[in-house]
């Protein structure tokens, strides 16, 4: 349970309406048992009125002799101010009494509800951004480590639950505190013997509700995991279902998720069958409570009359059956509870995990100029142990123009994670104008780099909103621009709704160089200092690869660039080309040096052209 205790600031967050809340439930519980006091007096009054009818004519009587002291005050003040009235006066202002608190009773669970579970929903939004918040913030790293299922599942069911415990979890448990506390105290001041047995079934019930709840709770863990374990194979059977329909998959698939989805079925049916057990059992000890409250009264009236009365016994019933729901809610209240306490426990675990790249203390917003410097940087993927780089050392000057060529898996994409610190080096430095990039906001740091990724991520938005995610301020004049520059301004208009057409969801309505060009244009409205461009134009054709280099070549003139790329541009004049084999520089230098060494670039270069005058046919019969 001390999982839960994460939660305090939450609630001292909203503690006015967690007080008024705790006010209106004490009100309601309050009207509530004051209903058994004055129907125990209409039924003495009655008794009376029947026993003294059989004696004398059959007139109404009064009974302000036999009016006994009401434990409670302001039922005491009613009833002597009633009880020398006409006997048919007395029953008709007793019931409009009774329905007049039936109504305090509705209108103060009305506020009861208005308050707590209206908080609660106010916890669940804080909490959701809290994590959404904290998954933003978290590194690469992390998300490489742990499924989009899990993840989506503890935002979404993990929160639901502790909701369930912040709402309804604590309303029930303040009412079934208030209302037992009460009737007892009642009960207790009425007749102490007969409280006693009544009460005597208590002990069974909590013994069965601390061994039950400890079932609960394991299975509950349980579920919750198996769960992330779905919505994991879902999402990815979701994500990736064109790969499986063109394998034809479909029902290796369907077999996969419906193990998962047994196994989940057969845990959630076991919990169910507890709390199937859990909740008649709790009535069961209820009725053995009225059973004892009728017969043991029942006795004591036959044989003492003048130490309780036939109202008395009326009233401990009523009392009884109006603690049946709150004894009930026990169990609804320790499963809710042993719920959220396995779904806060899941969520602590991750809001505890820090990332590794974040903001130093000293860390201080620059300004760039986009000289940049990898000084005999080391680099190993911590969570697969792949040496990615090796003693990397390349100066890049104020508005330089690099070209970065090798192989797959060479470390290409190594360095733009590097230059964006989705990583950071274990040995040597990332420098930028000098200063090392660690001691740079991170913020600033992102702001100035423009990043195309060689894995394009498009939004199920609007084109428009695409593009302008690189920057939302910029006009609709600029998201043109960008989208010419990136030669797709021409298919954007054919679409039809132009700009304002939705994209599916990862782009999926779109060619892959479409997908490509709108992600360069979204990089491009940025108007960084430095740009990265990742194998970005690997779906075009030579054409449009011809026409984007053309108008890249005049985007590019006063920024850094560095262009990541398996393929040589030729018509593009680099300041410098960098051949990457096994994470360190083969070759570097202009293009015309690197052709005239003869070296690796060179024999590439000349595949390369070979491979372009092919004719098409030779080229696709390979």
């Amino acid at each position: 349970m001390s999982q839960l205790l994460a939660l305090k600031k939450y609630f001292w967050k909203y503690r006015l309406r967690l007080f008024a809340g705790f006010i209106f439930v004490i009100l309601s519980n309050y009207f509530s048992v004051l209903a058994p006091l004055v129907t125990k007096y209409v039924v003495n009054k009655l008794m009376a009125h029947l026993t003294k009818e059989g004696v004398t004519t059959g007139e109404a009587a009064h009974t302000g002799s036999s009016l006994p002291k009401a434990p409670d005050p302001l039922t005491q003040v009613l009833l002597v101010r009633i009880d020398h009235w006409n006997f048919s006066n007395v029953v008709a202002l007793c019931g409009i009494t009774l329905l007049v608190l039936a109504l305090l009773r509705g209108l103060f669970m009305f506020l009861m509800r208005q308050t707590i579970i209206v908080m609660s929903r106010h916890i669940e939004f804080d909490q959701k951004n809290e994590v959404f918040q904290h998954y933003q913030q978290l590194d690469t790293n992390f998300y490489k480590t742990h499924s989009t299922g899990d993840l989506m599942n503890r935002m979404a069911e993990d929160v639901s639950r502790v909701r369930m415990f912040t709402g309804p979890a604590i309303m029930y448990l303040i009412n079934l505190l208030a209302l037992i506390s009460m009737s007892v105290y009642y009960m207790w001041k009425e007749n102490v013997t007969l409280t006693l047995y009544t009460l005597a079934p208590l002990p069974l019930l909590a013994i069965t509700i601390y061994f039950v709840n400890t079932i609960i709770h394991r299975r509950s863990e349980r579920i919750q995991a198996l769960l992330s374990d779905l919505t994991t194979n879902a999402q990815q059977s979701y994500s990736g279902i064109r790969v499986i329909k063109s394998f034809v998959q479909e029902k290796a698939m369907l077999s996969f998720f419906k193990n998962s989805s047994e196994e989940y079925k057969t845990n959630a049916l076991g919990l169910a069958r507890v709390e199937a057990i859990y909740f008649p059992a709790m009535s069961f000890v209820v009725g053995i409570s009225t059973l004892l409250t009728i017969m043991v009264g029942g006795f004591m009236y036959i044989h003492n009359p003048q130490d309780i009365s036939f109202g008395t016994l009326t009233e401990f019933v009523l009392f009884i059956n109006m603690l049946t729901f709150p004894v009930s809610a026990i169990g609804s209240v320790a499963s809710m509870t042993q719920r959220a306490a396995a779904s806060q426990g899941r969520l602590n675990e991750f809001l505890t995990i820090r990332p590794t790249i974040e903001d130093l203390p000293a860390s201080q917003n620059r300004e760039l100029e986009g000289e940049i410097h990898f000084n005999h940087i080391d680099f190993t993927y911590p969570h697969t142990g792949i040496k990615a780089l090796k003693n990397f050392d390349l100066h890049i000057g104020k508005g330089q123009k690099v070209a970065i060529i090798g192989r797959t898996g060479s470390g290409k994409t190594t360095i733009a994670q590097l230059l964006l610190r989705m990583y950071d080096a274990q040995h040597g430095e990332v420098l930028l104008d000098g200063n090392n990039i660690r001691n740079m906001r991170l913020k600033s740091l992102r702001d100035q780099i423009s990043y195309v990724p060689q894995d394009v991520f498009l939004f199920s938005e609007t084109v428009r909103n695409n593009i302008l995610f690189g920057n939302p301020t910029a006009s609709m004049e600029d998201v043109h621009q960008a989208a010419r520059q990136a030669v797709v301004d021409g298919e954007i208009e054919g679409f039809p709704g132009g700009y304002e057409t939705m994209i599916g969801e990862r782009g999926v309505t779109l060619s892959g160089g479409q997908k490509q060009r709108i992600a360069i244009a979204r990089g491009l409205i940025k108007e960084p200092r430095i740009i990265v461009m990742d194998d970005c134009l690997s779906a075009v054709d030579a054409r449009t690869e011809r026409e984007i280099i053309h108008q890249l070549y005049q985007y590019l003139q006063d920024k850094t660039a560095i262009i990541i790329t398996h393929r040589i541009f030729s018509l593009f004049q680099f300041d410098q080309v960098v051949v990457l084999d096994d994470g360190h520089i083969l070759e570097r230098g202009t293009h015309e040096s690197l052709l005239a060494a003869g070296g690796y670039y060179a024999e590439l270069y000349a595949r390369q052209r070979e491979r372009d005058e092919r004719p098409t046919e030779e080229v696709v019969s390979e």
